[in-house]
Protein backbone atom coordinates (compact mmCIF):
# COMPACT_ATOMS: atom_id res chain seq x y z
CA UNK A 1 0.00 0.00 0.00
CA UNK A 2 2.86 2.44 1.20
CA UNK A 3 4.25 1.43 -2.42
CA UNK A 4 0.89 2.31 -3.94
CA UNK A 5 0.77 5.77 -2.30
CA UNK A 6 4.15 7.03 -3.49
CA UNK A 7 3.63 5.78 -7.06
CA UNK A 8 0.76 8.25 -7.02
CA UNK A 9 2.66 11.19 -5.28
CA UNK A 10 5.72 10.88 -6.54
CA UNK A 11 5.47 9.56 -10.32
CA UNK A 12 2.18 11.03 -10.45
CA UNK A 13 0.73 7.19 -11.90
CA UNK A 14 -3.01 6.97 -11.76
CA UNK A 15 -3.91 3.67 -10.21
CA UNK A 16 -7.33 2.04 -10.88
CA UNK A 17 -10.20 1.05 -7.34
CA UNK A 18 -9.24 -2.53 -8.50
CA UNK A 19 -5.71 -1.61 -8.67
CA UNK A 20 -5.54 -0.31 -5.44
CA UNK A 21 -8.30 -3.25 -4.06
CA UNK A 22 -5.57 -5.77 -5.18
CA UNK A 23 -2.79 -3.59 -3.24
CA UNK A 24 -4.76 -4.13 -0.19
CA UNK A 25 -5.29 -7.86 -0.67
CA UNK A 26 -0.90 -8.17 -1.36
CA UNK A 27 -1.03 -6.30 2.41
CA UNK A 28 -3.51 -8.77 3.99
CA UNK A 29 -2.09 -11.80 2.32
CA UNK A 30 1.71 -10.91 3.44
CA UNK A 31 0.43 -9.81 6.70
CA UNK A 32 -1.07 -13.06 6.61
CA UNK A 33 2.07 -15.44 6.08
CA UNK A 34 3.89 -13.58 8.43
CA UNK A 35 1.42 -14.92 11.64
CA UNK A 36 2.74 -17.69 13.94
CA UNK A 37 1.51 -20.22 14.73
CA UNK A 38 2.76 -21.36 17.90
CA UNK A 39 -0.69 -21.08 20.10
CA UNK A 40 0.30 -17.42 21.78
CA UNK A 41 -0.57 -14.15 20.83
CA UNK A 42 0.54 -13.62 17.25
CA UNK A 43 0.72 -9.73 18.33
CA UNK A 44 2.61 -10.09 21.89
CA UNK A 45 6.13 -7.91 20.20
CA UNK A 46 6.47 -4.40 21.57
CA UNK A 47 4.62 -1.64 19.96
CA UNK A 48 8.06 -0.07 19.28
CA UNK A 49 8.63 -3.22 16.72
CA UNK A 50 5.70 -2.55 14.93
CA UNK A 51 6.46 0.86 14.77
CA UNK A 52 9.42 0.37 13.40
CA UNK A 53 8.62 -2.34 11.62
CA UNK A 54 6.21 0.51 9.32
CA UNK A 55 9.17 3.16 9.36
CA UNK A 56 10.94 0.28 7.60
CA UNK A 57 8.38 -0.60 5.07
CA UNK A 58 8.04 3.20 4.20
CA UNK A 59 11.67 3.81 4.16
CA UNK A 60 11.82 0.88 1.70
CA UNK A 61 9.27 2.03 -0.54
CA UNK A 62 10.47 5.48 -1.18
CA UNK A 63 13.95 4.06 -2.19
CA UNK A 64 11.91 1.62 -4.86
CA UNK A 65 9.78 4.29 -5.93
CA UNK A 66 12.32 6.91 -5.97
CA UNK A 67 15.16 4.92 -7.67
CA UNK A 68 12.12 3.79 -10.61
CA UNK A 69 12.48 7.99 -10.91
CA UNK A 70 16.09 7.97 -11.07
CA UNK A 71 16.04 5.25 -13.41
CA UNK A 72 13.82 6.39 -15.88
CA UNK A 73 14.34 10.42 -15.86
CA UNK A 74 16.58 9.89 -18.43
CA UNK A 75 17.59 7.57 -21.36
CA UNK A 76 21.37 6.96 -20.18
CA UNK A 77 22.05 3.30 -20.67
CA UNK A 78 21.54 0.92 -18.02
CA UNK A 79 24.27 0.04 -17.00
CA UNK A 80 25.82 3.14 -17.12
CA UNK A 81 23.19 4.61 -14.36
CA UNK A 82 24.06 1.31 -12.20
CA UNK A 83 27.53 2.48 -12.07
CA UNK A 84 26.61 5.69 -11.06
CA UNK A 85 23.95 4.71 -8.32
CA UNK A 86 26.55 1.53 -6.75
CA UNK A 87 29.14 4.28 -7.12
CA UNK A 88 28.22 6.04 -4.02
CA UNK A 89 27.72 2.87 -1.92
CA UNK A 90 31.33 1.57 -2.96
CA UNK A 91 33.17 5.20 -1.74
CA UNK A 92 31.13 4.73 1.75
CA UNK A 93 32.13 1.32 2.12
CA UNK A 94 35.68 1.83 1.16
CA UNK A 95 36.06 4.81 3.69
CA UNK A 96 34.13 2.71 5.97
CA UNK A 97 37.21 -0.11 5.40
CA UNK A 98 40.09 2.46 5.49
CA UNK A 99 38.56 4.09 8.87
CA UNK A 100 38.88 0.04 10.59
CA UNK A 101 41.93 -0.72 9.10
CA UNK A 102 43.38 3.10 11.33
CA UNK A 103 40.98 2.78 14.43
CA UNK A 104 41.87 -1.34 14.71
CA UNK A 105 45.57 -0.71 14.62
CA UNK A 106 46.26 -2.83 11.55
CA UNK A 107 44.96 -5.97 12.85
CA UNK A 108 45.77 -7.58 9.87
CA UNK A 109 49.25 -6.34 9.94
CA UNK A 110 50.25 -3.86 7.66
CA UNK A 111 48.21 -4.64 5.22
CA UNK A 112 45.09 -2.33 4.58
CA UNK A 113 41.64 -3.68 3.16
CA UNK A 114 42.15 -3.96 -0.25
CA UNK A 115 44.57 -6.67 0.15
CA UNK A 116 42.59 -8.46 2.51
CA UNK A 117 39.37 -8.08 1.32
CA UNK A 118 38.50 -11.37 -0.33
CA UNK A 119 40.36 -13.16 1.94
CA UNK A 120 39.04 -16.80 3.32
CA UNK A 121 36.21 -16.46 0.58
CA UNK A 122 35.23 -19.74 -0.44
CA UNK A 123 33.11 -21.29 -3.89
CA UNK A 124 30.30 -20.98 -2.17
CA UNK A 125 30.97 -17.26 -0.89
CA UNK A 126 31.61 -16.26 -4.08
CA UNK A 127 28.13 -17.90 -5.88
CA UNK A 128 26.16 -15.63 -2.56
CA UNK A 129 28.35 -12.71 -4.15
CA UNK A 130 27.44 -13.33 -7.72
CA UNK A 131 23.87 -14.02 -6.72
CA UNK A 132 23.34 -10.63 -4.98
CA UNK A 133 24.99 -9.01 -7.84
CA UNK A 134 22.58 -10.43 -10.85
CA UNK A 135 19.78 -9.51 -8.02
CA UNK A 136 20.88 -5.88 -8.12
CA UNK A 137 21.29 -6.29 -12.54
CA UNK A 138 17.79 -7.64 -12.51
CA UNK A 139 15.86 -5.80 -10.05
CA UNK A 140 17.61 -2.58 -12.05
CA UNK A 141 15.60 -3.90 -15.28
CA UNK A 142 13.09 -3.90 -13.62
CA UNK A 143 12.77 -0.21 -12.48
CA UNK A 144 13.99 0.31 -15.64
CA UNK A 145 11.43 -1.08 -18.21
CA UNK A 146 8.73 -1.73 -15.75
CA UNK A 147 7.95 -0.12 -11.99
CA UNK A 148 8.16 -0.65 -8.95
CA UNK A 149 4.64 -2.40 -7.87
CA UNK A 150 6.10 -5.34 -10.40
CA UNK A 151 8.96 -5.88 -8.02
CA UNK A 152 6.77 -5.77 -5.31
CA UNK A 153 4.96 -8.41 -6.68
CA UNK A 154 7.94 -10.57 -7.66
CA UNK A 155 8.71 -10.12 -3.36
CA UNK A 156 6.10 -11.14 -3.06
CA UNK A 157 5.75 -14.22 -5.08
CA UNK A 158 9.33 -15.56 -3.79
CA UNK A 159 7.01 -16.45 -0.97
CA UNK A 160 5.88 -19.51 -3.15
CA UNK A 161 9.49 -20.67 -4.16
CA UNK A 162 10.62 -20.33 -0.70
CA UNK A 163 7.23 -22.69 0.46
CA UNK A 164 8.59 -25.09 -2.29
CA UNK A 165 12.06 -24.86 -1.97
CA UNK A 166 11.34 -25.38 2.20
CA UNK A 167 9.64 -28.58 1.74
CA UNK A 168 12.15 -30.49 -0.21
CA UNK A 169 15.39 -29.44 0.80
CA UNK A 170 14.89 -28.94 4.87
CA UNK A 171 11.41 -31.00 5.11
CA UNK A 172 9.27 -28.32 6.67
CA UNK A 173 5.64 -28.27 6.04
CA UNK A 174 3.94 -25.01 5.29
CA UNK A 175 1.47 -23.75 7.87
CA UNK A 176 -2.13 -22.72 6.90
CA UNK A 177 -1.11 -19.24 7.53
CA UNK A 178 1.40 -19.42 4.72
CA UNK A 179 -0.61 -20.97 2.42
CA UNK A 180 -3.83 -18.60 2.69
CA UNK A 181 -1.22 -15.74 2.49
CA UNK A 182 -0.16 -16.72 -1.29
CA UNK A 183 -3.48 -17.64 -2.40
CA UNK A 184 -4.04 -14.20 -1.01
CA UNK A 185 -1.05 -12.69 -2.63
CA UNK A 186 -2.02 -14.81 -5.57
CA UNK A 187 -5.46 -13.57 -6.49
CA UNK A 188 -4.14 -9.78 -6.09
CA UNK A 189 -1.61 -10.46 -8.90
CA UNK A 190 -4.43 -11.89 -11.08
CA UNK A 191 -6.62 -8.72 -9.57
CA UNK A 192 -3.86 -5.89 -10.59
CA UNK A 193 -3.22 -6.97 -13.93
CA UNK A 194 -6.85 -7.54 -14.80
CA UNK A 195 -8.36 -5.43 -17.65
CA UNK A 196 -11.35 -3.66 -16.01
CA UNK A 197 -13.02 -3.33 -19.42
CA UNK A 198 -12.96 -7.34 -19.22
CA UNK A 199 -14.16 -7.38 -15.98
CA UNK A 200 -17.10 -4.84 -17.74
CA UNK A 201 -18.21 -7.27 -20.05
CA UNK A 202 -18.08 -10.24 -18.05
CA UNK A 203 -20.72 -8.94 -15.77
CA UNK A 204 -23.90 -8.69 -18.62
CA UNK A 205 -22.78 -11.65 -19.71
CA UNK A 206 -22.89 -13.81 -16.24
CA UNK A 207 -26.46 -11.46 -15.73
CA UNK A 208 -27.89 -12.97 -19.01
CA UNK A 209 -27.13 -16.32 -17.40
CA UNK A 210 -28.73 -15.78 -14.78
CA UNK A 211 -31.76 -14.35 -15.94
CA UNK A 212 -31.98 -17.46 -18.24
CA UNK A 213 -31.97 -19.93 -15.61
CA UNK A 214 -34.77 -18.02 -13.63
Amino acid sequence: MTTGVLFRVILKRQLSRLQWIALSLLMIGATTSQIGCNGGSSFAAPIEGYILGIISACLSALAGVYTEKLMKMNDDNLYWQNMQLYGFGVIFNALRLFYDDFGGNYKNGCSLWPTTLIHGYSFVTWLVVLNLAFTGLLVSWVMKFADTIVKVYSTSMAMLVTMVVSIFLFDIAPNLQLILGIITASLSLHLYYLNPTDLGSEVPRMSGKFRERV
